[in-house]
């Protein structure tokens, strides 16, 4: 009897065994990174130390050159480098109130609920119910119950007990996909803050332009006023053509027409302040930004091109796909071959409730179902196939998205030289022109100039005075975009809670 009683033992142990070097493999591809780039920069020749100098000397708000440190780290805020509390105060208030980044932290939620939902397969499912009934049977046939009645009530209450092992990983293997898109999912809110972030420093930016372009469009006009002015003046005194008179009006009428659009375009970037903000168009916005306001960093990173992939939330969540894609492979393959369930069931059942635990009421049954696929029209098959093209088109789609981030950022890199080399020479031309200007007033004054000529040389400088906010603002947003093309330093911010495992 020991021995019959030992032998049954070690055959348990076996049996155990065996499933759990079973449920311990899954099948399909374990996931294997795709390596990074081996390229050492961005452009063809050595990437950038510094950008050009704007001015030799006393270089305007904006117009120092930019140091880029390689492998230098980027701030969480990295907005706050341009030292406006104006601009930090809207962020941090977008950040709460935008309804985009409200559905990305919902649906990060709703992503990691999923895994959850997921991992409770791997234990086992209690059901418990009771069930009243009143039956009639056939004189023909035997009573369901001891006492032999042919109309009865029976109440039966149980509890039902399924598993499924895990035999060939297929509901790790689908686990692990989920998590893979949880995991894209909180990239994606990354990647949803970092747009709403640069969005609004852009908008702030463009707004500071306007700002300027309008305020030296009404000095413009204000000039060529007083130019038409003394042409009729002249006019009348027979000094001056009725042609110099339609001329200068003509070009009233064209300076003039420039400003609508220009004051349409600020009214637009207030409206989609508020809008990124959170608020109505209506609401109004108490910040306003100038671009004497805001400081150019002087220092801009420069990560390599394996460091970027980490960085970048498109790129992060194109990896997180592709682990998706490739779990997936493992689930086809596992719903391919034979799987068990097992079932129990224990209850009891009386013709009165209050009799369900009498003896000889109760009643259990265990059992166990082995179900292979034998033929399914090559449904299966297909579905591993379909699972296998999908992972190749991840992995393509993974290549693509690494290649447009290296562009991105060389697309940046070039506009931030090109950008700040305009800049010098929009200070210069300006400076050029205020010179020629503060010349002109003194030989007015001296009477050695006409009011004309001098009113002239104004508008020049004013004119050059709206390149050069022009050339402000595009070096303002290549540094924006530089930010934004190396990840926006997703990794060091601490002031948005993200849902987590």
């Amino acid at each position: 009897m020991h021995d019959i009683t030992t032998l049954h033992g070690k055959r348990v142990l076996l049996a155990l065994g065996i499933g759990l070097m079973l449920s311990a493999c899954a099948v399909g591809p374990n996931y294997q990174r795709p390596a990074a780039p081996v390229a050492h920069g961005y452009v063809a020749d050595d990437d950038p130390a510094a950008t050009p100098q704007a001015t030799a000397a006393a270089p305007g708000p904006g117009g120092n050159a930019q140091q880029l440190v390689r492998g230098m780290d980027i701030p969480g805020q990295w907005w706050r480098l341009f030292h406006s509390e104006p601009l930090n105060a809207l962020i941090d208030d977008a950040l709460k109130h935008n309804a985009d980044a409200e559905a990305a932290q919902a649906a990060l939620q709703a992503a990691w609920e999923n895994v959850r939902a997921q991992r409770g397969a791997f234990f086992p499912s209690v059901d418990a119910g009771v069930d009243p009934t009143r039956q009639k049977t056939g004189t023909v046939l035997s009573s369901g119950v001891a006492s032999n009645s042919t109309l009865y009530s029976l109440t039966t209450a149980q509890v039902s007990v399924s598993y499924s092992p895990d035999l060939w990983g297929g509901n790790r293997r689908q686990v692990e996909s989920l998590v893979a898109q949880a995991n894209a999912q909180r990239l994606q809110l990354e990647a949803t803050y970092l747009t709403l972030t640069s969005n609004l420093v852009n908008a702030a930016i463009q707004e500071a332009s306007l700002r300027a372009q309008i305020d030296a469009t009404r000095g413009i006009i204000a000039d060529q006023e007083r130019i038409m002015a003394t042409l009729q003046r002249r006019q009348a005194l027979g000094d001056a053509s009725e042609a110099d008179v339609a001329a200068q009006l003509a070009a009233l009428e064209q300076s003039r027409a420039t400003l609508p659009p220009l004051e349409k375009q600020l009214a637009q970037q207030r409206d989609l302040l508020a809008a990124l903000s959170g608020r109505m168009p209506s609401d109004a916005i108490d910040a306003r930004f100038t671009l004497d306001a805001l400081q150019l960093p002087a220092e801009l990173p420069l990560s390599l091109p394996a460091r970027l992939v980490e960085q970048r939330p498109d790129v992060r969540m194109a990896d997180e796909q592709l682990h998706a894609a490739s779990a997936q492979v493992g689930v086809a393959i596992a719903n391919r071959l034979p799987n068990v369930q097992i079932t129990a069931a224990i209850g009891s059942a009386a013709e009165r409730a209050s009799s369900l635990l009498d003896t000889g009421t109760g009643f259990w049954n265990l059992g166990a179902n082995l179900v292979a696929p034998l033929f399914d029209g090559g449904t299966l098959k297909h579905r591993q196939r379909a699972a296998e093209a999908t992972y190749r088109q991840s992995a393509a789609q993974y290549r693509s998205t690494v290649i447009d981030a290296v562009q991105n950022v060389a697309d940046v890199l070039h506009a931030v030289q090109s950008d700040a080399a305009a800049l010098g020479s929009a200070e210069r031309a300006e400076r050029a022109a205020a010179r020629s200007l503060a010349i002109a007033r003194r030989q007015l004054a001296l009477g050695d100039l006409s009011e004309l000529a001098m009113l002239n040389a104004e508008q020049t400088w004013r004119q050059a005075d709206i390149t050069l906010a022009q050339a402000r603002t595009n070096r303002y947003a290549d540094t924006v975009a530089l930010f934004q093309a190396l990840g926006g330093g997703w990794w060091n911010r601490h002031d948005v809670a993200a849902a987590s495992p």
